[in-house]
């Protein structure tokens, strides 16, 4: 069941560092008290913000929108929302448009297929993609051996750092793509960004994953060069959802090589001649008909999200996140024996508000994540279980041997699923969980998880 409201009158009680962002949360984030949830997977989805919602509402009753890819009045004004869109993109990643261009997607993933399947991949290429990787960013590697290319993995140490990345990387002998994440996804690290200029001064090009960082953290294009970034505007504001932007240097963008072409991305088409010419810059990159009707909401979105001041937030969730690592340590059976075991840093040096780990029986063992998972859905708290599309460092992790998943993973063939693979393992955790804080976490939220995980049987 879910846990009652924490007052009749729905007011939340104030506590220590918190006092400063109950307004805000009272104001924005009323559902998430009336329904006695306690949310933990904002690295899944940030919440959105009452006022935002209703704000858009407002808008979208006022305005008369038409595709596009017309010139009458509603085309137009979805025209200029479209370009708002971008510019409010750009801005918020301190970008200048002299440097940068925005693609409008449907989210990251897309943004990641867009660099993917044009990246002029060859036989001298080598597609360098560190063990930390979102599967939007895995799956590049299908496009970049078709295109002839190597493949390799920069590893991580026990700590789901990267090991030594600069040191492994060589000098591009061909066009050449490296692909890591700003912030872990599975375990919150913050990888080094002085990875990105150590690798364009080596040729290479990189594709920098924001999606995770840009929840309460920031990316300053003026201090940092990747040539693609991608991110979506739910992991930020939590809406508009279906909205996301491959961020790309104009030199960059047009490097790709596009495989095929759709409606918008072409100024002409000779079906009779089988000849095409692409739009040049951001519009060739924009298939069919953006989401017009959700553009205007962008800049709203990422205003709101700074009126909330973000930087403090930022300190807050921190704050929060140490608070959880203590927490956690303190966990304890009554033989002594911890009760969780934390897949990361046990520290907030170098991390985000994201946090991995495994529930222990009193003799050690992982109990399945999925039945943790459940019963704290029961209890009302929205946690994420599995390797989070991250499966490198899941194999990290869990310190998985590569030859026996593959021999598993054959054994297994059409039949796969976590538990039997878990079984076939020997018992061994092939999956976590995960709590991770955003803006509008309260330290009542961590609270009430270490208690569940000190009164779960």
């Amino acid at each position: 069941m879910l846990m009652p409201p924490p007052a009749a009158d729905g007011a939340i009680v104030a506590s220590g560092d918190d006092a400063p962002f109950l307004a805000w949360r009272t104001r924005e984030l009323a559902r998430v008290e009336a329904a006695g949830l306690t949310y933990l997977d904002y690295t899944g989805a940030a919440l959105y913000p009452e006022s935002l919602v209703r704000a858009d509402a407002d808008r979208l009753t006022r305005v008369v929108l038409g595709n596009p890819h017309s010139l009458h009045g509603p085309s137009t004004d979805a025209s200029r929302d479209l370009d708002a869109a971008r510019e409010a993109i750009l801005g918020f990643l301190n970008g200048s448009p002299a440097e940068y261009a925005v693609v409008l997607t449907q989210n990251a993933s897309a943004a990641c297929r867009l660099v993917g399947e044009a990246f002029p991949f060859g036989e001298t290429s080598t597609f360098a993609l560190t063990a930390d990787n979102h599967n939007s960013i895995n799956g590049l590697r299908e496009w970049a051996r078709r295109g002839g290319a190597r493949v390799c993995v920069l590893p991580l140490d026990p700590s789901l750092r990267l090991d030594d990345p600069v040191g492994r990387l060589p000098v591009a002998m061909g066009p050449s793509l490296l692909a890591f994440p700003a912030q872990s996804n599975f375990s919150g690290v913050r990888h080094a960004l002085s990875l990105v200029d150590d690798a364009r001064r080596r040729g290479w090009s990189v594709l920098l994953d924001a999606a995770s960082v840009l929840a309460t953290g920031s990316l300053d294009l003026s201090q940092v060069s990747p040539d693609f970034i991608c991110l979506s505007l739910y992991k930020i504001a939590g809406y508009p959802a279906g909205v996301g932007a491959l961020v790309a240097r104009h030199e960059a963008l047009a490097r790709l090589r596009r495989p095929w072409f759709a409606g918008g991305t072409v100024d002409w088409v000779s079906v009779a001649n089988e000849r095409h010419q692409l739009t040049a810059g951001a519009h060739g990159f924009e298939d069919g008909t953006p989401a017009f009707g959700a553009a205007g909401a962008v800049a709203l979105a990422l205003d709101t999200m700074r009126a909330a001041d973000r930087p403090a937030w930022a300190c807050h969730v921190l704050t929060l996140t140490a608070r959880l690592l203590a927490g956690f340590a303190d966990l304890t059976h009554a033989n002594g024996a911890p009760r969780v075991r934390v897949h990361g840093p046990s520290t907030v040096v170098d991390r985000g508000g994201t946090v991995a780990f495994s529930v222990l029986t009193s003799a050690g063992e992982p109990v399945p994540y999925w039945d943790v998972e459940a019963r704290a859905r029961d209890a009302g708290i929205a946690l994420r279980g599995g390797c989070f599309c991250n499966p490198g460092c899941a194999e990290v992790a869990f310190g998985l041997s590569e030859a026996r998943v593959t021999a598993c993973l054959d054994a297994l063939g059409d039949r796969f699923t976590v538990p039997a693979l878990a079984a076939c393992l020997d018992g061994r955790p092939v999956g976590a969980l995960r709590a991770s804080l955003g803006i509008g976490s309260i330290a009542r939220d961590v609270d009430r998880l270490l208690a569940f995980l000190a009164a779960d049987a």
